[in-house]
């Protein structure tokens, strides 16, 4: 009976953080290490430019790359596109279609709360991001 309980009680704390609230992609991301296929990791220690994503709906938003200033501002350039996505459950996993005028691809959500964002691509290049808090010098 001890083993029964233990494993429903184990069951359930790892179906509670297969839990992704969708709300918690609203935010400045900034990327801080990327995996390769063949297990090679880059750390980013600093970054130019951050992403900030936004819904517009329970299942749209968009992603925007932004360059972070002093004074607590962001920039953008008139060259960067706004790269729209689609929110979409399938086989138990959460997925991001994006699209731009240029392209569209995919990418699955892995890990995602108040603290991380992770995703792979169709590459299995897996991207972790950590919350953007700028940094203000005035």
């Amino acid at each position: 009976m001890k083993y029964i309980t233990a494993l429903l009680s184990c069951l359930f704390v790892m179906s509670c953080s297969q839990n992704k609230n969708i709300q918690d992609l609203n935010g400045y991301w900034e990327i801080e290490e990327v995996v390769m296929p063949d297990g090679t990791k880059k750390a980013y220690n600093f970054n130019n430019t951050i992403d900030f994503i936004e819904l517009t709906s329970d299942s749209t938003g968009f992603r925007k790359k932004l360059k972070p200033n002093f004074n607590g501002t962001y920039e953008t350039s008139n060259v960067v596109i706004e790269e729209t996505f689609v929110v979409k459950k399938e086989n138990d996993s959460l997925h991001l279609y994006y699209k731009t005028p240029y392209s569209s691809w995919k990418e699955t959500i892995l890990l995602l709360d108040e603290e991380a964002l992770q995703v792979i691509n169709k590459n299995q290049i897996i991207y972790t991001y950590k919350p953007y808090h700028p940094i203000k010098i005035e």
